[in-house]
């Protein structure tokens, strides 16, 4: 099922919809890319915050895929981004900007105020064979940067790494969220069993279908053990030449089960709908589908804000 709800494919056109706009308040987003970004940006975080809390959200968090984006938010402080009635939170992603598997990286993103860990994503070995082998569309860096080296969390054995176990010491001390990033299936398996042993409670594997490679049944075999699967709506709400079908969506969310799942954007991307808009898509569709509102809310809201907030 390929949902068009009237929206031409790079528009933010807000039709009027007030039970969508409804769903929204209260709505967490955990996955926004707003600059600043060697990757071209359609919006700051200053921006994205003030998007967000005029359609009445509660929380997003800022990601980028090169940088710790702690200190950016803490320097918008002073410039209204504390104004706001949307808290921002953002993060570190690990990859060989901030020195790969960096605990001391991750020690001083938490204690400043961060709340997520993204394990490598454009290092995983998983995205770097994607992309040899897949137009994606994703974006390249507008800002010259050296090559890409792959980062693995796995010895030559297939034993998590110990950099890796001093990582999830500092997560599960600081009470973060651990997400797998872009790992492909066998790592992040590895990964979510060893952030068990840490102790880590608060664990999300990231969109399961694109560059994971996560099948139905092994995301439920995840959820089964505590891990909350994410869901980006830009893959079905986006732009349509790459809209995914959304029945491929409702399956996961029926197999899985609206209490381990959660929607975030992954977006503000140059050529993709700002966050907002694709909330409010997402919201139409599923509700179009027959979702419960109170499964909607769950989807966009509930699950994600008892993750991200202490």
């Amino acid at each position: 099922m390929i949902v068009d709800y009237g929206f031409t494919t790079e528009s933010d056109n807000r039709q009027p919809d007030e039970q969508a706009d409804g769903l929204l308040v209260g709505a967490v987003d955990l996955h926004q890319h707003p600059g600043p970004s060697p990757f071209p940006r359609r919006m700051s975080i200053l921006d994205a915050a003030r998007d967000a809390s005029d359609a009445g959200f509660r929380a997003i968090v800022a990601k980028s895929h090169h940088h710790s984006m702690v200190t950016d938010i803490l320097a918008l402080r002073g410039a209204g981004l504390d104004e706001l009635p949307t808290d921002v939170y953002g993060g570190i992603a690990l990859n060989r900007t901030v020195g790969g598997l960096n605990p001391y990286a991750v020690e001083l993103a938490l204690r400043m105020g961060g709340r997520m860990v993204w394990f490598p994503t454009l290092s995983s070995n998983a995205h770097v064979k994607h992309h040899e082998h897949h137009d994606t569309g994703f974006p390249t860096s507008e800002v010259e940067l050296r090559p890409n080296e792959i980062i693995t969390i796995l010895d030559d054995r297939g034993a998590v790494l110990p950099e890796v176990r001093d990582i999830l010491s500092v997560i599960a001390a600081e009470d973060a969220v651990l997400t797998c990033g872009h790992l492909g299936v066998e790592e992040s398996s590895a990964l979510i069993d060893a952030a068990l042993e840490a102790g880590i409670s608060r664990i999300v594997v990231n969109h399961p279908i694109f560059v994971v490679g996560a099948s139905v049944g092994q995301a439920v075999e995840w959820a089964r053990k505590g891990v909350t699967i994410e869901h980006c709506v830009v893959m079905y709400f986006g732009r349509e030449e790459r809209r995914r079908d959304l029945d491929e969506l409702l399956t996961f969310i029926k197999e899985v089960g609206v209490e381990r799942t959660v929607l975030s954007s992954d977006s503000g991307q140059k050529n993709n709908p700002l966050p907002v808009t694709l909330f409010r898509r997402a919201v139409r569709g599923l509700l179009d589908a027959g979702v419960g509102e109170d499964d909607i809310r769950r989807l966009v809201g509930t699950n994600a804000g008892q993750l991200l907030i202490p």
